[in-house]
């Protein structure tokens, strides 16, 4: 009966003995890894927009978890921070193209680490611009501008333009409403119309609206002086 036991504890021994050489341990300690395997997963950052709320997460690739992330070159938008779990969250209070190094460190020992330079572009979620400016033609008014969407959501844009004269009445020249795609850039939208004679200052505005997330963008433009028509009743 004893050697039996005797035998049953060898044979356990030899199974632990395999299992542990299988997977990878050597004398009691883990195989460490390669100092060449963290890596920050590649990826674009997704546009962010002045004073709205915003959050992408760094990813490590291999390496041995917990992570810790940190800035170590370059300016983050202000109103933005990375934290140590490499979620970069925040509202940028102001618009423009930045530039900034993160850097990832794991528990490994000794530590590994690994860092990428990336790019992130704080954009108006609805920006509206002249293309060209609005001006008199005889009896018209005409004029274009150009609208973006800066976000990545598609919107349902309103687009309605009044030439306002000096005793307050107001003239439809101008009016659109249709879907402009996430990511669209300077998309121009013409406008114009004839009008009595008379000095009018114009007014275009637009309103963007992302139904499913009960959101709502505007912009608006406005003529600096009256413009005059002269030619008409």
């Amino acid at each position: 009966m004893k050697a039996f036991s005797r035998a049953r504890g060898w044979a356990a021994t030899s199974m632990l003995l395999a299992l542990w050489n299988t997977y990878g341990f050597a004398q009691g300690t883990a195989q460490a890894p390669s100092p060449s395997s963290l890596a920050v997963e590649a990826g674009s950052l997704p546009n962010a927009a002045p004073r709205h709320p915003y959050r992408f997460e760094f990813h490590a690739r291999n390496g041995i978890p917990p992570f810790k992330w940190s800035l170590v070159s370059g300016d983050i938008p202000a109103g933005m921070k990375l934290g140590g779990d490499g979620a970069l969250s925040g509202a940028a209070i102001a618009s423009g193209t930045f530039h900034f190094t993160v850097q990832v460190t794991d528990t490994s020992q000794p530590p590994q680490t690994a860092r990428r330079e990336v790019e992130l572009k704080v954009v108006p979620p609805l920006l509206l611009e002249w293309k060209d400016y609005a001006k008199v033609s005889g009896n018209r008014i005409d004029g274009k501008v150009q609208v973006s969407n800066g976000t990545e959501d598609d919107f349902d844009l309103t687009f309605v333009v009044l030439a306002v004269a000096e005793d307050g009445r107001a003239t439809a020249i101008g009016y659109q409403r249709f879907p402009l795609r996430h990511g669209t850039t300077s998309f121009e939208i013409p406008f114009g119309e004839t009008l009595p004679h008379g000095g009018y200052v114009v007014h275009v505005d637009t309103v963007a609206e992302v139904p499913e997330k009960d959101q709502i963008y505007r912009a608006r433009l406005q003529t600096k002086e009256r413009l005059q028509v002269v030619v008409g009743p």
